[in-house]
């Protein structure tokens, strides 16, 4: 990912210079062992626009095509062996071909794969995630763009009201009412005080801007300026509760708080996007962690062994919209094999000392590289939160989208073929974060360490 700097900065030319030749080198080394992935690329290119199955995958010149994977590893198409901290993008915290999640897949394939009817597995998939959650109520989806879009109706029949109010910066999906300040550059940012609300893709509504109001994160002041100018057209706020489209940005503290207030003051309908905090940072995501409750909760990605599942839910009045008119359908949801297969994890999998075992893998991975790091005099810093977190290229914590702005990503571009050299296989973004699963162990955190410690030496040098 490449973003423009607001105002500009000092270049650090020394430190660029070298991240420069690391990513020249790295990435020919790279280029010269998978030459599978780069003839699968072409086959695939005559196909699938980009060569890939979706626009989050694309690389230049082209990405790597995985084959298989087992436990905490994978292998690409030339047969290289990765410690994969990727995960699937956080949908994979069950690791790869999980003993028990092959065990039930076989079990529930064998009694029917889809019927489009409910079935008991996914009542009982809507029980356990309403618990975890602490949900009255919840739909499936099958995916996170289908869980922010149905929520989002949901909270607009409510109210009346027809402007969502999202978090710049923040990606909620691919729906027409979300696809607005997502990894802005700073020429469509706007001021501080009105950020920008520029379309990210062709083929919109034209008019579809007036129904979007962008506010900062970390900002319940804003917000709260936002709600008394605008409060009576606005149906909800979405928001990512620990914010994830730009490594991670923590809620400072008392601000979660603040917004549940202004919401329920406004009559603001408050949506938790928990796509990639759900399961992940506690068993009950950021609603578990972070003590705050919504109205409504987005679901996805680490749901269900990496089959495709979402869901959102949440107060009772809300969902009961649905029998009184809001259309929410689809011949997938609550899948039985889907349903079957989530349980599992979530019962099975996702347990008490799983989380336990999650937490002391994620301090010892960030807190290596932490170390590694200020040894090294590298300008950035580890954010550690559960099966998450991830190394942001800027000497202290960020706040808000802006200050994403004001990281390094040419240190980035530089690390992630260094690391995919030395079998480490993350997330092909600096806005992205790294992923363990309960299959990971600490002689696999220990050699990320290890690898990414030498690229701090190296590139600090």
């Amino acid at each position: 990912m490449t973003h423009t700097i607001a105002g500009g900065r000092p270049a650090g030319d020394r430190l660029l210079g070298r991240a420069r030749e690391i990513a020249q080198a790295e990435m020919a080394r790279l280029l010269a062992r998978t030459p599978a992935s780069a003839r699968l690329f072409e086959r695939a290119a005559r196909t699938l626009p980009f060569g890939v199955v979706s626009s989050f995958q694309k690389m230049q010149p082209y990405p790597i095509y995985v084959r298989h994977g087992r436990g905490s590893r994978i292998w690409d198409q030339d047969g290289g062996e990765y410690l994969d901290f990727h995960c699937g993008f956080g949908a994979m915290m069950a690791g790869h071909a999980h003993p028990r999640i092959v065990e039930a897949i076989r079990e529930a394939a064998t009694g029917g794969t889809h019927f489009a009817v409910t079935t008991e597995a996914a009542v009982e998939f809507a029980e356990e995630i309403c618990r975890r959650f602490s949900l009255d109520m919840l739909r499936f989806t099958n995916s996170g763009t289908e869980a922010t879009m149905d929520a989002i109706r949901v909270a607009r029949a409510a109210t009346g009201r027809d402007v969502v109010c999202k978090i710049e910066g923040s990606y909620h999906g691919h729906h027409d009412s979300v696809m607005f300040s997502i990894v802005p550059n700073a020429d469509l940012m706007g001021g501080r005080d009105r950020p920008g609300t520029a379309p990210v893709s062709r083929g919109m509504v034209k008019d579809a801007a007036k129904y979007i109001e962008v506010v900062p994160f970390n900002a319940a002041g804003h917000l709260e300026r936002v709600f008394q100018e605008r409060g009576g057209e606005i149906a909800c706020l979405i928001l990512e509760p620990a914010m994830m489209n730009v490594g991670i940005i923590l809620p400072r503290p008392g601000y979660l708080q603040s917004v549940r207030e202004l919401c329920t003051r406004f009559g603001v309908v408050l949506i938790f996007d928990e796509v990639k905090t759900g399961f992940t940072i506690a068993p009950g995501g950021a609603t578990e962690r972070f003590g705050v409750r919504p109205d409504l909760v987005c679901l996805a990605k680490a749901m269900a062994g990496g089959l495709p599942a979402a869901a959102f839910g949440g107060r009772e009045d809300l969902m009961r919209l649905i029998e009184r008119g809001v259309s929410q359908m689809g011949t997938y949801n609550g899948n039985p094999l889907v349903s079957r297969v989530g349980l599992v994890q979530l019962r099975e999998v996702l347990t008490a000392d799983a989380y336990r075992h999650l937490a002391r893998l994620g301090a010892r991975l960030a807190s290596g590289c932490q170390t590694a790091i200020d040894r090294a005099g590298i300008p950035a810093h580890t954010v550690d939160l559960g099966a998450k977190g991830c190394v942001s290229y800027r000497p202290a914590p960020m706040r808000d989208y802006r200050d994403f702005l004001d990281t390094r990503p040419e240190l980035f571009a530089a690390s992630y073929p260094w690391l995919l050299n030395r079998g480490i296989f993350m997330t092909p973004g600096d806005e992205e974060q790294w992923t363990l699963s309960v299959q990971h162990s600490e002689p696999d955190v220990d050699r990320y360490v290890e690898v990414f410690g030498e690229f701090c030496a190296a590139l600090g040098g």
